[in-house]
């Protein structure tokens, strides 16, 4: 090998030292960067493609490869950072960056392929600000600063795969021609000890894997770094403040960096039979590898020529490929959906609408993409906690969104109604799209995604004309959709101990009986209690349904997935997961009533204080005010001591769970977290001070002999509350589960509440 390939030879040291230091830098930056792929994708993978939106971004992918895998990485970098001679530039070669200016880069990268490493490349050539990837006629291209126009992205990933796909095809032929003087010349120039070993690799596909990187949100305001540097040096040009604005704000704030592996494209796919033929027949005037990146058409036989032209095509037709894979592994987030609602109300002469109209396009929108298989979704529209609250106008993504978009004029908010600038649909240049229009950036990065378009086009047809009942169903998707975010996100390694000790073995999931013959007109929502999950009344829901009543049973969050889940939760995300309950039934039913148990009961109390519309009443059975277990007054303090002891260390806590014996171990969780025990009590507290509010029909019913609540907390509640309508009901048990168990005919009372109030003898 020649001394240019000595001097880009990689030092391990090196290349370890960046990756420790890198991960230290990456713990301080605010930068969260996750990688979503398959074994398949890395290990098989020779050349990776990324799309090029900052400038830092060119480290990344070389650490996160070396990170999964112990793989060492090629990076084709600019030429200028190797134009002096200096520490930069050693440090550079000593990681395993080439300038793309190298003499030999095609053959020297495919040399490296060939001895295992893999090679990352930036097909775009550059940061790509405007994100224009289709022309009209759905091509991809992009702007080239240095030509000042439109361009296609560069082929040099394609031609280098092809290539070495056809020096790969010339030793497959000299093996069987049994030419192995030449295969041993190869494997000696190539610095290969073994011939064999040469012929090994050269049996594995050269493949082209092409990843997107997405950041979200994408933030135009101005920054500490951006004003330091300004104070500096006056007079940054437009081109370094909008980089600058744009790179810092991503490292210096909370932002998602999702990089996001396609499927693989393996190049021998690529080649017709014929061709083959033809490269075997050229072999003789292909000596070595870098004569097969060099097949000149001004030189040798018609052969020859021929096949480097339809070379170059493929070329083509592979870059197309992987640009096109590329652009479709956007990872799709909120801004990028109200961007697209946004022009796509432009295109019909929409300049102005209400805020609840726009809020209700927008989410019949995300779930109307949550159906599109073949688009990647951002977690915070995978996860309903992110996006759950937009009919309500509540979301921080959409707040941020709205905050650039008002900064930058492009949206203005007028007497309850988005006001679309004109500004929206102006021209901008190269250097200022970023900063001036990123409502426009969101779009263009979506725009070769028609599914997403379609969505949007159905969302803004359907919430025209939407019904209560449809958007109950959607609400009632997203509690599913949460039950299964929460139970993956608490299924973790560090959770392991601690699951696979729970003896529960039904689903926790919400569900949702509709009757089959008569539908009464009272909706009835169950809740179950704490540490318990919505199977605690599944089969009393359907007696319910088979009754005629339509019946939802509610999940409170932290409950049916992991005690570790109901460890982060507070009461209040109990009671949001009621008030959701009551929005979904209430867009089935004129009246509704919720039966809680337990907890639950104390929530549907809690709920029935707000006063809200078409609630017909509560039955509220076995509500703790007062416990039987005296300990329970020292749940403060350990949870006080968990809290100082998660702060000061690692550590989880002097107590953090507790067993529990359960009357049903197979519904309940086996583990209590202490600070479940505490939100309880806080819930308590905070019942106490509401219950008087509370003045629809009530039904109380209570275990005379319960082992957990103490019977006195009936009579609390009784008395506590403004009711017209109010009843106590005693139950001869000495169980806590009255309702589950149906003893002393609980469940029947229950049913008889419910008819009164469906017939209403009560509450009119």
């Amino acid at each position: 090998m020649d001394i240019q390939n000595h001097d880009y030879q990689i030092s391990d040291t090196a290349y370890q030292w960046s990756v420790r230091t890198f991960s230290i830098v990456k713990r301080l930056l605010s930068v969260n960067i996750k990688l979503h792929h398959d074994e398949q994708q890395l290990d098989a993978g020779d050349i990776f493609l990324f799309n090029h939106f900052a400038r830092f971004e060119t480290f990344i992918p070389q650490y996160l490869i070396y990170q999964e895998n112990g793989a060492y990485c090629r990076a084709v970098a600019a030429s200028e950072f190797f134009a002096q001679d200096d520490a930069m530039a050693s440090y550079l070669r000593s990681v395993g960056a080439v300038p793309n200016s190298h003499p030999r880069l095609l053959p020297f990268l495919a040399t490296e392929i060939l001895r295992g490493r893999k090679v990352v490349v930036f097909p775009e050539g550059g940061m790509v600000k405007d994100r224009r990837v289709q022309d009209q006629q759905g091509r991809y291209s992009i702007y080239s600063r240095s030509a000042r126009e439109r361009r296609k992205q560069h082929r040099g990933a394609a031609v280098l795969a092809l290539a070495l796909e056809a020096f790969k095809s010339l030793l497959h032929h000299a093996e069987r021609s049994g030419n192995f003087a030449w295969i041993d010349e190869l494997a000696e120039r190539l610095e290969f000890d073994d011939a064999s070993r040469l012929l090994e690799v050269s049996r594995k596909p050269a493949m082209i894997v092409p990843a997107n990187i997405t950041f979200y949100p994408i933030r135009v305001s101005d920054n500490l770094l951006l004003k330091g540097m300004e104070l500096f040096n006056r007079g940054l040009s437009r081109r370094a403040s909008e980089e600058l604005l744009i790179e810092s704000n991503i490292l210096l704030r909370d932002t998602d960096m999702d990089i996001r592996l396609g499927n693989p494209i393996a190049v021998d796919e690529h080649w017709n039979w014929w061709e083959r033929k033809l490269l075997q027949r050229a072999a003789h005037r292909l000596p070595a590898l870098d004569d097969v990146f060099a097949l000149p058409e001004h030189i040798g036989g018609w052969d020859t020529k021929f096949l480097a032209r339809r070379l170059r095509r493929r070329s083509e037709h592979i870059r197309d490929l992987y640009m096109q894979e590329m652009y479709a592994n956007v990872t799709v987030n909120l801004s990028h959906l109200a961007s697209k609602v946004i022009f796509q109300l432009l295109e019909g002469q929409v300049q102005r609408i209400a805020k609840e109209q726009f809020h209700r396009m927008l989410y019949f929108c995300v779930k109307y993409v949550q159906l599109e298989t073949a688009v990647h979704l951002h977690r915070s529209l995978r996860n309903p906690a992110a996006y759950g609250r937009l009919l309500d106008g509540d979301t921080e993504g959409l707040d941020q969104f709205l905050r650039n978009a008002q900064n930058s004029e492009l949206v203005l908010v007028e007497d309850g109604s988005y006001h679309f600038s004109d500004k929206l649909c102006e021209e901008h240049g190269f250097d200022e799209v970023r900063l001036e229009n990123v409502v426009e950036v969101y779009a263009n990065e979506i725009a070769p995604l028609p599914s997403v378009t379609k969505c949007a086009r159905a969302a803004i047809r359907d919430a025209a004309v939407f019904d209560a009942r449809s958007i109950g169903d959607l609400r009632y998707d997203d509690q599913r959709r949460a039950y299964a975010w929460d139970k993956a996100e608490f299924s973790k390694p560090q959770h392991a101990e601690i699951n696979t000790a729970q003896t529960a073995v039904l689903s926790g999931d919400w569900f949702f009986y509709k009757p089959t013959s008569v539908v009464k007109d009272l909706c009835v929502i169950l809740v179950h209690g704490f540490l318990a999950s919505p199977s605690e009344l599944s089969e009393f829901g359907r007696h319910l349904a088979d009754s005629g009543y339509t019946v939802i049973g509610v999940r409170l969050k932290g409950h049916g997935t992991s005690p570790w889940d109901l460890r982060e939760r507070s009461w209040e995300d109990w009671f949001a997961s009621v008030q959701r309950g009551f929005d979904i039934a209430a867009a089935y039913s004129e009246r509704v009533c919720i039966v809680g148990f337990s907890t639950g009961g104390a929530l549907a109390l809690r709920l029935a204080a707000d006063r809200p519309e078409r609630l017909a009443g509560v039955c509220a059975v076995s509500v703790p005010i007062k416990f039987r277990n005296r300990n329970m007054v020292f749940v403060p303090l350990v949870h006080g001591a968990n809290k100082l002891v998660r702060w000061m260390s690692s550590l989880e806590g002097v107590l953090p769970f507790r067993e529990n014996q359960s009357e049903h171990p197979h519904i309940n969780y086996r583990h209590m977290p202490i600070r479940g025990l505490y939100e309880l009590r806080r819930l308590v507290a905070d019942l106490e001070k509401q219950l008087p509010l509370v003045e629809c029909p009530v039904t109380i019913l209570q275990g005379d002999e319960d082992p957990v609540v103490a019977p006195v907390s009936a009579q609390i509640v009784y008395d506590s509350i403004a009711s017209e309508y109010k009843r106590l009901i005693l139950v001869s048990s000495s169980q806590h589960g009255i309702l589950c168990d149906n003893i002393d005919n609980t469940q029947a009372r229950v049913a008889d509440f419910l008819q009164q109030l469906e017939q209403r003898t009560i509450g009119d």
